[in-house]
């Protein structure tokens, strides 16, 4: 049987330039070894992203190149998370949606002949989490890929990526309204950021792997990218370990975002190898990730070109040191 292929890409606003380099590089690696399908679109069939994971998902599985997604995000960072609404950040979130609106929407169209494309025209299955505010809820915004998915494939691809990345305090809820394929107004409102319910969407992927391709566990075959990583940690001794503590938001997201993506590699190792890794790897899986140090800190929201370049070398570095690796696993297995 033909391995079912898995790509999950984190949640990690700018950062998102890690993974897009990664791809990059892979990409060009397949390209270089005369591979006719070289696009990663052409070589997984279920592709999960949340928030900036989520845009580079969308994006990736409506064709566009790594390369031209990571040239995007470098490029466009200052654009982005230029203008912080510094003096009203208690009443308001951080950065006006605007211009991110603007880069995603137009880079989609670009794809698409020059019109806004649905989630119904990505050439491979995607699944992109959200938050649905409205009615207290996680959700999966998903392609068509079982019968009794009649829902998200009709909203328009910026619109989900749009939704997926509305990260708390850095943007509003994202709120919005679309005609459906059948010509009905749709509201689409109160959508918030993936990454509060599943930041590293891996465990994502291989749920739906199994249950709506039926899909064996040992006929996986899964790609886990993160966004880099520094580890939370405070060992000192305080006694303000109140509201004062907690507001720093970088504090208390990074805690949340790592927690989470933490959590999913120590479920999926138990998963492949079981505890203490008492036997063989029951599916293939290779997680992708970086440790950032304090002397190259990377915030959500960076703008500094210098840094950003950094971790697109990190992203290289991790490729050259697993590319044979992932070549031989995904991608030379016939």
């Amino acid at each position: 049987m033909k391995p079912f292929k898995i790509l999950s890409i984190d949640g990690g606003g700018i950062r998102g330039v890690f993974p897009a380099m990664f791809l990059a590089k892979l990409e060009a690696e397949l390209k270089a070894q005369g591979k006719e399908n070289w696009q990663i679109y052409q070589n997984f069939d279920l592709i999960c992203g949340t928030s900036t994971g989520g845009i580079l998902a969308i994006a990736l599985a409506l064709g566009i190149p790594a390369q031209e997604l990571y040239n995007l995000y470098l490029e466009n960072a200052s654009v982005i998370f230029g203008k912080k609404r510094s003096l009203k950040q208690l009443w308001r979130s951080s950065y006006s949606r605007d211009n991110l609106e603007r880069l995603v929407r137009d880079k989609l169209r670009e794809a698409n002949s020059g019109e806004d494309p649905r989630l119904d025209d990505c050439r491979t299955h995607l699944c992109v989490p959200i938050y649905d505010l409205l009615h207290g809820t996680p959700s999966v915004l998903k392609t068509k890929h079982h019968p009794a998915f009649k829902r998200d494939f009709h909203l328009p691809a910026y619109q989900a990526a749009l939704a997926t990345s509305a990260a708390p305090t850095y943007f509003d809820p994202y709120s919005a309204e679309y005609k459906d394929l059948n010509n009905l107004d749709v509201s689409f409102s109160n959508k918030v950021d993936g990454g509060v319910v599943a930041n590293n969407p891996t465990f994502l992927g291989i749920i739906e792997a199994q249950k709506a391709f039926n899909q064996d566990l040992s006929n996986l075959r899964v790609l886990s990218i993160g966004t880099g990583h520094q580890k939370f940690t405070d060992g000192q001794i305080r006694k303000n370990w109140g509201v004062s503590y907690w507001m720093n938001k970088t504090r208390i997201i990074d805690l949340f975002m790592q927690g989470q993506s933490q959590l999913v590699e120590n479920l999926i190792s138990l998963l492949q190898r079981g505890i203490d890794k008492e036997h063989e790897p029951r599916f293939v899986y290779e997680r992708i990730n970086t440790e950032l140090s304090n002397s190259h800190a990377v915030a959500l929201d960076e703008t500094d070109p210098d840094k950003l370049k950094k971790l697109g070398e990190k992203a290289a570095f991790e490729f050259n040191n697993s590319a044979s690796r992932i070549i031989k696993d995904f991608f030379e297995y016939e």
